[in-house]
This record gives structure tokens, sequence and C-alpha cells, in this order.
């Protein structure tokens, strides 16, 4: 007989989480936002990726992109000064987007305008969608 004594040993951190969550309940919509907000769209040629991004330099920000992934990461500076509140996120960020289609990865694009940065995925020539006719016997 095997007995799991896992879940004990990361009860402390569970207690708190449930204690967070019900007497702080902003802390917990807090923690679940991922930064950048972003939306994901498609044509039937080019996948299309809008991220918010203001106040974030250029070279703070860093694509990768895989046969599988794209990843995103940079970090928005925090100006010097003495805050008394601070609500808009700062620090360093990573985001991991799946992509669930071959791509071309060499004329992938992005460009940033008004604080958002636009990045367009080419699919590649084997994932655009084909109509296959029906023949009749």
């Amino acid at each position: 007989m095997v007995i799991d004594f896992g879940s004990f040993y990361n009860f402390p951190y569970e207690f708190d989480k449930i204690f967070n969550d019900v007497f702080n309940p902003h802390h917990h919509n807090r923690r679940k936002a991922s930064y950048p907000p972003l939306n994901i769209s498609e044509s039937s040629n080019n996948i299309y990726i809008r991220a918010e991004v203001p106040g974030v330099f250029i070279e703070d920000m860093e694509i990768t992109i895989t046969a599988k992934n794209l990843v995103l990461k940079g970090e928005r500076k925090l100006p010097e000064g003495r805050y008394f509140r601070q609500e808009r996120p700062s620090g360093v960020f990573q985001r991991i987007i799946s992509i669930n289609t071959t791509v071309d990865v060499d004329n992938v694009s992005a460009s940033v305008k008004d604080g958002i940065l636009n990045i367009i995925l080419p699919k590649t020539e084997s994932s655009v969608p084909r109509k296959v006719d029906i023949a009749i016997e």
C-alpha cells in the first residue's frame, strides 16, 4: 500500500492561498491576469497577435518563434519616484503562445504603434485550408 503525503507538504501554501482568496478577492484577480493582454485572430493565410504594451520600449522586448510556440519576453520599467499607488503592472514578463499550425518563420513580422504590438505569422502553404472536391461514383 502506497500513501502519498505530497499534498501535506504544500499545506501551508494552500492554506495561505485560500485565506488570500477569501479575505482579499482582488489578490486572486491580480494574480490570474496575464501581462501583456493580447488578442489572437487568424485569416486563411495569417495568424495575427496584438498585444498591449504601452510604456514598454522596443529595446526591452524580445520575440522568439519556434516550431510550436511564440515567446514574447520583455520588461516594463517603472520610472523612478515615490509612489502612493501603483496599479499599472511593471517588471519582467513572458507570454508563451502555442501555435497549432505551421508558420513560415522567415516571413514573420512585428511592429509597434500606439502601444500595440502587432505580430503577423504567415501560414505555410501546407497549412492553408484547401477545398476538396467530392467525386460521384
